[in-house]
């Protein structure tokens, strides 16, 4: 008798996904919790998105991440929607459970204990602004609502959209919208987050100089293997830390971690080897 083991499927789609590091990271964790599962890169563009989700379900597959730019357009897919997905109208988790898509949002709760367990960053009671209105930032600004913040600015090239989320929000907490050009500065922000995709593009939109201070904790969603061109910024202009997201990328990695697989990994030894490989 031959016996055969099942490896599970899992992968991350996304246009474009070839930076994602997120397979190093998931396989860390596999071997950390000995778990028995692959995981892919799939370079998906928006109008193949439901045609590749429900392929990888069809062949047997157990989970995706979703990243940049479907977060958003896959909801329309997901049979079940988590409370913070439902809330942050994105999603980048995906577990096909019993013929059905179940879609949640890791990227809040990721990006939370980096800042708050990780770095020992302060948000009760700060000012903080988010650089870009995508699926990201609906990803975090609940979370960061719930953690109490004087005031929460979203800063956007396209007003309405920053506007639009400005609005989604407004019953958690203080929210306002502006475009990137006439952010107030009436005191130096506590925290801003760049949430823009200027970190993939090598572009910097205009920041106002004045909302940095040497009390301003500056965090970059994006990461690389070099400083982004928004840390490079936040440094020079005095920031009290500036620091790339990839302390996120591990926490919301293991938070879908234990969505698929119902054990939650230690991050702390992945995130070394990732910042030190980087």
């Amino acid at each position: 008798m031959t016996n055969t083991v099942t490896v599970d499927r899992y992968g991350v789609m996304g246009y474009p996904v070839s930076h994602s590091r997120s397979p190093v990271i998931h396989k860390l964790f596999a071997l950390q919790t000995n778990q028995n599962m692959q995981y892919e890169l799939l370079r998906v563009t928006p109008e193949k998105l439901e045609e590749a989700v429900r392929q990888f379900q069809r062949t047997g597959g157990k989970g995706l991440n979703i990243t940049v730019p479907h977060k958003r357009s896959v909801c329309r897919l997901v049979d079940q929607l988590s409370e913070r997905a439902s809330t942050a109208g994105a999603v980048n988790t995906l577990a096909f459970q019993d013929g059905e898509i179940f879609g949640d949002n890791t990227d809040g709760i990721g990006l939370l204990r980096d800042l708050v367990v990780n770095l020992g960053a302060n948000i009760t009671d700060a000012n903080i602004l988010i650089l870009g209105a995508g699926g990201a930032t609906s990803g975090i600004v609940g979370p960061l609502l719930e953690m109490r913040p004087r005031s929460l600015c979203i800063a956007n090239r396209t007003l309405k959209r920053a506007e639009d989320l400005a609005e989604r929000f407004e019953s958690l907490g203080k929210v306002s919208a502006y475009r990137f050009n006439v952010i107030p500065v009436t005191e130096p922000y506590h925290l801003i987050i760049n949430a823009t995709s200027a970190g993939l593009e090598g572009e910097t939109p205009p920041y106002p100089e004045a909302a940095v201070s040497d009390k301003t904790y500056c965090y970059d969603l994006s990461y690389g293997l070099k400083p982004t061109p928004f840390s490079i910024w936040a440094r020079e202009h005095g920031a009290a830390h500036s620091v790339m997201g990839w302390g996120m990328l591990v926490e919301q990695a293991a938070e879908s971690f234990h969505i698929w697989r119902g054990v939650r990994p230690d991050t702390k030894p992945v995130l070394k080897q990732m910042t030190v490989n980087a």
